[in-house]
Formats: C-alpha cells, structure tokens, sequence
C-alpha cells in the first residue's frame, strides 16, 4: 500500500496565510488559537493520521465489520486507533469547555477532520457522528440533557448517532413510521426501525447515544409531524453511571461496497425509553443543526479522498515507467520514463491537485464563517457569515464530493490495470469514496437546497453578499498584469454565474422542473467560481511572499502554477455548466415515461 504523508504545509497556509485566522481570534474568544498552536495542532493530527489511522486503512477493508448475537466487532485495531484518539484530544478539540472541551475553533476541527477521513475513512466515521451529535444537543437539549450527555461524549466515553432513515422513507422525512408513546414519568416509548444508521452498534465506547426522530401520537402529518428523541443504548443513572441496556438492538449490518470497517445498522427500537429533545413536533428543526454539521464534515471527507488518491498517484507514477517522454528521453538509464513524464499523466495530477488545494482554501473559509456566525461580538457580520455559510454548506458537500470520487478514480487511472487490483490499495479509494456523494443528502439534493431555497433566502441576501465578495476581490486585482491569467477566467466565470443566476429567476416560475433540471449543474458553477475565487486569493499571497524572498520557493511556485492550470481547466467548464442551466427543463421533461 502506499504511503501517505499529511499536508501539513498546506493546511497551515490557508489557516495563517490565506485566511489569515489570526485576525479574527480576539473577537471570537479564541485566545490560544495563535498560529503557532494552529501550525501544532496541524503537525500533530497529521501524525496521529498517518501512524495510527493509515496503517489500519487495508486491513480494516478486508476484514470488515462483524454481527453477532447483536454485538457488533469492528476490524482488528480500531478498539485500540479510537483509544488513542480520544485519549489524544481529538474529540474535545473543538467542544464547549463547560463539558470538559477544548474550546478550538469549529475550523481546526472541520479541517483536521479533513486528515483523519483521508486516511481511513471508516475509522473516522465513529467520532464523526458523535460531533454530529453534539451539536445538536449543545443547541436543543435542556441544561440537564447537557450536563447528562455531553461530557461524556466530548470526552468520547460515548458516542453518538443519528437515526433518520426508514426503508421506505429516505429524504422523504415527512411519512417516517417510527412511533414515541408517552410514559407515566415523562419519558416515551420509542418503537420503530431505522436503517443505514452509522456507527449504530460496537463496543468502542461505554455508550451509544442514539438521536432518533419519531412522531408522537398526536402528530401532524408530514414534516411538521416529527419530533426527536435522545434515546441511549444503556440507560443513565441519576449519579451519571451507566445502568441497564434499553430495549433497542441492531437487527443487521449492511453488506456494503466500501467503508467496510465502518458499521452501518439497521436498528430496531421496541418500546425503548427515549427523551424528547427540543420541543415537540419541532424534531426536523434540530436535526437539521446536526445535518448541516454533517454535510460540512461530509465535504472534507471527499477532500480527503482527493488528496489520498492524489498522493498515491504521484507516488506510483513517479516509480512506474512505460514508454519514452514524446520530447526525448527523461531517464537514460532505464528502458523507459517515468510516467510522469508523459502530458496525460500530468493532466490528471494537476487536476487533481488542483481541486485539492482549492477545495482545502475553501472549506477553511466555511469552517471560519461558522466560527463567525456563532461567536462574533457583531451581529451583522454573524448574519453576513450565516448568509454565505448557508450557500456555502450545499456546495462545498457537493463538489468536494463529486470531485473525490472522480479522483478516486482518476488516481486508479493513472495505475491503469494495477489500479483495479486490491493489493494497491487505489479500488479501496473509488469504493469508500462512493457513499460521500449519497449520505447526508445525496448531492442533488444539495443542489436543489442551493437552488430552491438558499438562493432566495432572506430575499438573496446571501447571494448578494457573495457575489459583491467575489466581484470586489476579482476587481482589487484586474489591474495587474501579472494577476491577468488569473483573473480574467473567474471574471468571465462570475458572469455566467451570475447569468444563470437571472435564468433562474426569470424561467423557474414559469415551470418548477426547470429549477430540478439546472440545479446540478449551477450548483456546480457555483463551486467553480467559489474555488476559483480562494485561487486568486493564494496566488496573490504567493506572489507577495516570493517578492518577499522567502526560502520556500518550490512551495509558493507551485501555487502559481496549480492555480494557473485550475483556470486553464476548471474555470473553462463555465460555458458548458451555462449552456446546462439555460437548456431547462424541456427536452428531459417531455420524453413519456414508457418510452425510457
């Protein structure tokens, strides 16, 4: 299997350099998040990434997840990887010091979370969930529910889930099944099956605190209708120690096409004791402060992804030689080049690097926008922060995700036939990359959040916000020459986006499928010109800091480049993505449906 060195360098640049974090530090009540600590926690994470997290990356894949009589055994190592990490902090780096957390921006976590799925992405979903969870709770649940669960699951003695799923509802929240019957002593009988619930079942932890959504006896139909519950795996005494197992149990695991070592259950719940979370009826609402969560730790994973597969491409295709270089021989004293050499290759390795660092630029300005949007002294740069972290949130889960599993599969590419044999290690990559696009909300949903809902938002204001954000960066710079092969393809991409932008307002009311038509494809263009946009933004901070003789000058070169091959071949699908959105609705809609 190859190796896999975390990018420190790079995470370090977006945080101090690009975004300059530094800035905002005071005003968000994040004193110890210096740069130097930041460069730390980078360092440290990528360790634990690549000694403990790696290795069992393989081994996990072949072995797989195991049930028996209800007890769920995770690979060989886990047990002990889970330890490590929680024993290290991982799991309280960014949660509330009242519950025994760190207190580090949402920003350091979302990005050091970018690590841990690159380098075992089943191993990462435990406490992925957990956080989920806990923001949830930190939100919704009352003081005692607080005190009761969080602690334990910011230390990571417990983990948590969410269960939103049935068989025959799958987005469709509003005709789930599952029921929660009111007890004498004010809890609820929770009786139900969910499926695809991650995490569902093992022994990693003391505890699993399942969040579950149900409907009470006197529900309205439909979404409006759904409550949540706090329903635990054991019950808690009134000292805090664990007491009997409730009546809820994993029925099955699914037989899945990757993530094998993480455990997805079908949970049955049979009059299990749960404790309604929020108010009654009003479940969705705090689920989806989970979802949203999860959909922006989602998106790292599909960077994590990209930048696994490309590491692994680089790798095989620095060693791997075929053939001569068409400009003459690159390596005299073997019988062929390495494939690096050849235009192709290198095709797919700058595409793929250039999707990663961009996309890294860009999940660190969402990550700091939702630092913002919950900390800053200012309520109007909250709001502003809330506006673009609503746009946001869709896009980056969409296109990061996409764009992994493409690479996943560009990186098997460059292996040619040895990347479709599982002792490389590449197939696992396509395989666990896959799910990302699907959960949390299967990208065209994101698109169509983006599109049917976040765009008119408070009267577009965060649209507006975002284009006058991009607009005026771009214009700082027209003027110089040496920005020129920089700007001038993201100012042509804003006009389309914002070309498509009118499309929309004027043609969706006439017809609503040309909304669901085009919204894959502007949700697309969207994630182009934000990713482009952070493009500018590092390569003017690259120029500056060669003009400032500094001693890296591979590393900041490089962005030059990268960023110049990112216009040359991502900005150019802008006409494309254009001709996509303004084609609406028409052909696709009027085929009958017994003629496909």
């Amino acid at each position: 299997m190859p190796g896999f060195t975390s990018p420190v360098r790079d995470l370090t640049f977006v945080a101090n350099e690009l975004h300059k974090f530094e800035d905002y530090r005071e005003a968000l009540g994040f004193e110890d998040a210096d740069p130097d600590t930041i460069a730390a926690i980078f360092e440290e994470a990528g360790r634990m990434a690549d000694e403990v997290f790696h290795p069992l990356n393989r081994s996990g894949d072949e072995e797989g997840c195991k049930l028996e009589d209800g007890k769920v055994t995770v690979p060989a190592g886990f047990t002990e990887a889970y330890k490590a990490y929680t024993e290290s902090g991982w799991s309280s780096l960014a949660a509330d010091p009242e519950y025994g957390g760190q207190g580090m921006p949402e920003m350091l976590s979302k990005m050091v979370g970018e690590l841990f799925s690159a380098t075992n992405h089943s191993l990462a979903m435990y406490p992925g969930l957990s956080h989920g969870a806990m923001s949830s709770l930190t939100v919704w649940a009352s003081e005692e529910m607080k005190q009761t669960y969080l602690p334990k699951l910011t230390t990571g003695e417990w983990t948590g889930t969410m269960n939103l799923t049935e068989g025959h509802a799958g987005t469709d929240l509003g005709i789930i099944r599952t029921k929660a019957e009111p007890n004498a002593d004010g809890s609820y009988a929770v009786s139900g099956e969910k499926i695809f619930i991650s995490a569902g079942e093992h022994e990693m932890s003391e505890n699993i605190i399942h969040l579950v959504l149900a409907k009470l006896p006197d529900a309205p139909p439909g979404t409006k209708g759904i409550s949540l519950f706090i329903v635990p795996k054991f019950m808690v005494n009134s000292d805090g120690s664990l007491g009997e197992r409730n009546s809820l149990k994993c029925t099955s695991i699914e037989h899945k096409m990757g993530i094998k070592g993480s455990a997805t259950c079908v949970m049955n719940y049979e009059n299990a004791t749960g404790f309604l979370c929020g108010e009654p009826h009003k479940g969705l609402r705090a689920m989806f402060t989970m979802m949203n969560a999860a959909r922006l730790g989602v998106a790292y994973e599909g960077l994590g992804a990209a930048e696994i597969a490309y590491q692994y491409a680089v790798e095989y295709a620095k060693d791997r030689t075929q053939g001569r270089s068409l400009t003459g021989t690159k390596a005299p004293e073997k019988p062929a080049d390495p494939i690096i050499h050849h235009p192709d290759v290198r095709r797919m390795l700058l595409t793929m690097r250039s999707f990663t660092e961009g996309a890294r630029a860009l999940g660190c300005w969402a990550g700091m926008l939702l630092d913002i949007s919950e900390r800053h002294p200012d309520e109007a740069e909250k709001e502003r922060a809330e506006d673009l972290l609503g746009l946001l949130t869709p896009v980056a889960k969409a296109f990061f995700t996409d764009e992994g599993t493409t690479h996943a599969s560009t990186a098997m590419q460059v292996y040619g036939g040895h990347g479709y044999i599982a002792e490389w290690g590449v197939e696992q990559l396509v395989r666990d990359a896959r799910i990302s696009q699907l959960y949390e909300g299967t990208n065209g949903i994101q698109a169509l959040d983006l599109v049917g809902r976040k765009l008119a938002l408070n009267g577009g204001r965060g649209l507006t916000t975002f284009m006058k954000e991009v607009y005026k960066g771009l214009k700082a710079e027209e003027d110089n020459d040496d920005m020129k092969a920089y700007v001038e393809p993201m100012q042509a991409a804003l006009a389309d986006l914002q070309a498509s932008t009118e499309w929309f307002m004027n043609n969706a009311m006439e017809n609503a499928d040309n909304v669901g038509s085009a919204s894959v494809a502007y949700c697309r263009l969207f994630a182009i010109v934000a990713t482009g946009y952070m493009w500018v933004r590092m390569v003017r901070v690259a120029k500056d800091a060669l003009a400032a003789g500094t001693d890296e000058k591979d590393f900041y070169g490089s962005k030059l480049i990268v960023g110049k091959f990112y216009m040359e071949h991502y900005a150019t699908e802008r006409t494309m993505l254009r001709a996509r959105v303004e084609a609406g609705c028409g052909t696709m809609m009027s085929m009958a449906v017994d003629a496909f």
